[in-house]
């Protein structure tokens, strides 16, 4: 089926904002999200709405009740299912244009080449291992490969002060902290204040530790996702720093000479 008379309408606006350039650029585009909670499952539907092309969205968690809070899929009806599923089908119900794979899995170091080495033209790091974490920022800068990294997203509650950064110049985040010590210490990356070339979405906010156990404790906790790990977390937050991250991925790709 053709959607172009379709695509024009449902995405006239990216075009009007970006120009027509940067939307072709945004449909030839194919873009990794890893990790789709309570950062990524926004960034994905951001990455929709504007008309990219191809998503790869990895993660292995499925939908479950404790998600409702901050995660876009959290839904009655979808409870049980896996989140890439429930994301692939939004993402066709806004651009039945746009290719979506979904990889039931999660990242670790010995399957970083297969999942990550696709070709793609940014790849948005949502995950919380820091084992992961640092192998991925890792692997990304020696393949040359375009990335953002989210930090953590559970403890705060205003949105105004998340902020984009190189890593070196990110504080007050205790998971990108270690990520930065990780990169520097065993990876060899810049020290003494240079750019390490690592972008992030991160906040300035001071965290708000909870007086109560903020996760339900049934709940089985994977390895990977900003779940709220003892913090508690809201969309208002978390979906920011998604959008925060796809704003960023949109910026670079307009600017795409390709």
């Amino acid at each position: 089926m053709d959607h172009t008379a379709d695509l024009d309408r449902r995405f006239g606006g990216i075009a009007r904002l970006y120009g027509d350039d940067a939307l072709s650029r945004f449909r030839r585009a194919h873009v990794c999200v890893v990790g789709v909670g309570g950062v990524g499952s926004w960034a994905v539907e951001a990455l929709a709405r504007s008309a990219i092309g191809k998503l790869t969205l990895i993660d292995l968690d499925n939908v479950a009740e404790s998600n409702t809070n901050r995660q876009l899929p959290a839904l009655d009806p979808l409870y049980g299912m896996a989140k890439v599923t429930a994301l692939a089908e939004r993402v066709k119900a806004i651009n039945p244009a746009c290719e979506v794979t979904e990889i039931e899995d999660f990242v670790t170091e010995e399957n970083m080449d297969e999942l990550l080495g696709r070709g793609y033209d940014y790849i948005v790091d949502c995950i919380d291992s820091l084992k992961v974490k640092t192998a991925m920022a890792a692997w990304c800068a020696r393949k040359r490969q375009r990335f953002i990294v989210s930090g953590g997203a559970g403890g705060q509650m205003d949105p105004s002060q998340i902020q984009l950064a190189d890593l070196s110049e990110v504080t007050q985040d205790p998971l990108l902290s270690k990520l930065r010590y990780n990169l520097r210490r065993h990876h060899g990356f810049a020290r003494d204040g240079k750019k390490m070339g690592v972008p992030c979405v991160y906040s300035t906010e001071q965290l708000v530790y909870p007086q109560a156990q903020a996760c339900d404790a049934g709940e089985a906790r994977g390895p990977q996702g900003l779940s709220c790990a003892g913090f508690g977390a809201g969309m208002v937050v978390t979906a920011s720093f998604g959008l925060f991250a796809a704003s960023r991925v949109l910026t670079d790709l307009a600017k795409t000479k390709k």
